[in-house]
This record gives structure tokens, C-alpha cells and sequence, in this order.
């Protein structure tokens, strides 16, 4: 017999057996949409990571309070974030945020070229108010500086960015984000300019709207007000710990080693430090938060593997009890091929065949399914569709390599069969 003779039979046969066909198929491709779906969601995830905490992109770092790193959960740069052993550090040091007196004389001191911002932390939970109208208490209140909108991955719709002079003498006024535009002024970014909202019931003057940055896991970026870090400090913030944070960005990735030395040798000495201490501050190159946290999602990596494989196991077994069966109920007709000629080997390939099939299609249906449940939280986090190509074809692989193992056993069975006792067989 010929393949395709063989490949006709065995869809035939496929074909015939719908309702266990469909319920094998069915097993397969709920374990490959647990594979494919998990891990597309995950590509979502990183997209979303990627876009939201790199914002600086590969040519920028982070200089903040050594305690930060942990809220983080480690990372950085291994020479500038942790102790090394061998070497004594003062107590007196350690646990020190960065003030703003460090935070300034660093930014007037650093004459590397690169673009330097300033930020302090605010409050969390504020109200926004304009006439009858206010928010929740999860406004966002930032405090930053001239650059901090462009170091930080938001663009002006409409107004102008923070001043010096907004800086230095910490007046009321603030940038919003796209969230309470919306919300008091329409969809239109000219119209909040020049207005004056109440933040926890202190007016402050719109200077400018920020352009939408978009949600991560249902927290949105534009839910937020950006003031100046003086301003922060008088009114915001009753956090005695709190710490600045300190952005660098050089105009290209190659400066960025450079860049970090030269800031590291002129922070040591504002940060009082002498040779034989370790630094008690971290500098992050704004690509490594992401690393971290993409590091974080190798679990749910793994758990979907183990999912998937428990319910492809579950389904081989399912499969391959299904083709002895098969091979039971069909074995009067294994015996009339093998009596008019038929070979061992267009057996065992015509039941491998329909292993390999029904296993085919269960890939077919499980990418399906699982390129629509992933999309669908891509469509959660806000990403564009995302296509998981390398896991399209190790789906079909496992499903192949599922097939041919499930069928083995069956075929080599049927195969071995006696024609005149198979004949006979009711």
C-alpha cells in the first residue's frame, strides 16, 4: 500500500470514531492551551514590563537608597549594591537615605553629558477636587523635576514641563496625568491649562497634561499628579526615611559604563564615604529592573509546563487506550488485510497514523484556544496582539512526539495479530 493510501484509511477510520475522537482531541488540546495560552500571557507580561520600567531605555540607570533594592527584590549592580566580605563598614552609614542636599550636589557636581532628574516620593492616596467633582483617594501624588517626565517615559500633550524656577521655590503648581484630565475636563489636553484643582483641598495651577501611558496589572500610569519634589516634601510626604532617587541618562549605550563610574567616584564622597567602605547606595541600569522581574516569571513558566504535561500525559494514556481499544473492535478487519496481502508495516503505520492524527488536531485546537485565552490578557494589560511563533511549533512537536508514542504500543499490537485467528475473532 502506498502512504496516501495508508494516510486515506486512517483519517477514514478517524473520521468515523467521532465521539472518541473528539474527546482525545479534546484532552490534547486543553493541555497545549494551558502551554500556549500561559506562556503567551507571559510574553504579554514582559512587553508590558518592558515598555513600563524602561522607559529610559538601555542608556540610562537609576542611583537610590540601598534599602530600595530590596523592595525591588535585589539586583543591580553587584559591586555598588552589596557588602563585600573582607571588608568593614561603619554602622553610622548604613541605612542613610539620599537627601536632597546629596541629591543636588551630585546633579551640580556630575558634568558628564547626560540629562539628570530629581525625584522624592508623595503620597499614594490623594484626592483630587474641582468644584463638586473628586476623584478617589488613589491619585498619585510625584514629585520631580524637569526632566522627570522624560526620564520616566511620559510625553507633554499640552502645556509646558516643570521649570527651574517651579523647582527651586516649590510653588503650587503641577502636571497632570491624561486619568484626571479625562475625568474634570473632557478628552480635549488644552482645556485643564491654567486651571485651578485642589489636591487634598491645596489649589494648585494646571501647567501641562501628560500624554497616556497606559495600565499594568489594573494600576494606571495617568492616574497621577506630577509636582516638584519641594513641593512634594512641604506638603506630601510625612515619610521620615523617605529617599531621592536619582536618573541618569547619556545620549548612547556605550557611555552608560563610563557614565556610572564617574557617578559612582563623585556619590562616595557626598555620601561621606571612605575607601575602605562599601557603598551604601545602588545604581541600576534601568534595563536590569526589568531582568529582575522577567526573572521572577520563570515559576509561572514552569508551572504551565507542569500543567500541560500532566493533562498530555493524561491524554497519551487516554489516547493510547482508545487505539487498543480500536484495535479490539477492528481486529476481523485486520484480519481480512493482512489474509488479501496486506504487510505488518501498512498495519502498524495505518493505526500510527491515526494516533499521530488525533493528536494533530488536539495541537491545532489547544494553539488555537490558547493564542485567544493569551490575547485576552494582553487585552487586560493594554499590549498589542502577541503571537507566541516558538511555541506554535513546539506545540505541534509535543503533539507529534504525543501521537507516536500513544500509538506505538497499539500498532506494534495490531500488527502481530494472526490473520486466521483475527478472522475468526467476534
Amino acid at each position: 500500500m502506498k502512504i496516501i493510501d495508508i494516510l486515506s484509511l486512517a483519517f477514514n477510520t478517524v473520521r468515523s470514531n467521532k465521539l472518541r475522537t473528539g474527546i482525545t482531541v479534546a484532552i490534547i488540546a486543553f493541555g497545549i492551551m494551558a502551554l500556549v495560552g500561559i506562556n503567551t500571557a507571559i510574553d504579554a507580561m514582559k512587553q508590558k514590563f518592558t515598555e513600563s520600567f524602561s522607559a529610559m531605555g538601555a542608556s540610562g540607570f537609576i542611583i537610590h537608597f540601598k534599602e530600595y533594592q530590596v523592595h525591588m527584590g535585589g539586583g543591580g549592580r553587584d559591586n555598588v549594591g552589596e557588602e563585600k566580605k573582607g571588608r568593614k563598614q561603619k554602622k553610622s552609614n548604613v541605612g542613610k537615605p539620599i537627601t536632597k542636599e546629596q541629591a543636588e550636589e551630585f546633579k551640580q557636581r556630575f558634568h558628564y553629558p547626560a540629562k539628570i532628574s530629581l525625584s522624592f516620593p508623595g503620597a499614594g492616596d490623594a484626592v483630587v477636587s474641582l468644584g463638586d467633582k473628586k476623584t478617589t483617594p488613589t491619585v498619585r501624588i510625584y514629585g520631580g523635576d524637569e526632566n522627570y517626565p522624560e526620564l520616566n517615559g511620559y510625553t507633554i500633550a499640552a502645556g509646558r514641563d516643570l521649570s527651574g524656577i517651579d523647582v527651586k521655590s516649590g510653588r503650587n503648581v503641577c502636571i497632570i496625568g491624561s486619568d484626571i484630565a479625562n475625568k474634570f475636563f473632557g478628552s480635549n489636553p488644552e482645556k485643564p491649562l491654567e486651571k485651578i484643582i485642589k489636591i487634598n483641598n491645596i489649589p494648585y495651577r494646571i501647567i501641562g497634561v501628560l500624554e497616556s501611558k497606559g495600565t499594568t496589572f489594573g494600576r494606571s500610569w495617568d492616574n497621577m499628579v506630577l509636582t516638584s519634589y519641594n513641593n512634594v516634601r512641604q506638603f506630601f510626604n510625612s515619610n521620615t526615611n523617605a529617599s531621592f532617587t536619582l536618573a541618569v541618562k547619556v545620549s548612547d549605550v556605550k557611555f552608560v559604563d563610563a557614565a556610572i563610574g564617574e557617578s559612582e567616584g563623585i556619590f562616595r564622597p557626598i555620601r561621606r564615604l571612605t575607601t575602605t567602605e562599601d557603598n551604601n547606595f545602588v545604581i541600576d541600569k534601568s534595563d536590569s529592573i526589568v531582568e529582575i522581574l522577567l526573572r521572577n516569571l520563570s515559576f509561572i513558566t514552569v508551572s504551565a509546563g507542569v500543567i500541560g504535561g500532566i493533562t498530555l500525559l493524561g491524554a497519551a494514556i487516554g489516547l493510547m487506550n482508545i487505539m487498543l481499544v480500536s484495535v479490539t473492535e477492528r481486529t476481523k478487519e485486520i484480519g481480512l488485510v493482512k489474509a488479501i496481502g496486506g504487510r505488518n508495516e501498512n498495519i502498524r503505520r495505518q493505526f500510527l497514523y491515526e494516533a499521530i492524527i488525533i493528536s494533530l488536531m488536539g495541537a491545532v485546537f489547544g494553539i488555537i484556544l490558547g493564542i485567544i485565552v493569551g490575547n485576552g490578557f494582553s487585552l487586560v494589560l493594554n499590549t498589542g496582539f502577541v503571537m507566541p511563533y516558538v511555541w506554535l511549533f513546539r506545540g505541534i512537536l509535543i503533539c507529534f512526539i504525543t501521537g507516536l508514542l500513544a500509538g506505538l504500543y497499539p500498532a506494534f499490537k495490531a500488527s502481530k495479530l494472526n490473520p486466521i485467528e483475527a478472522l475468526r475473532y467476534e
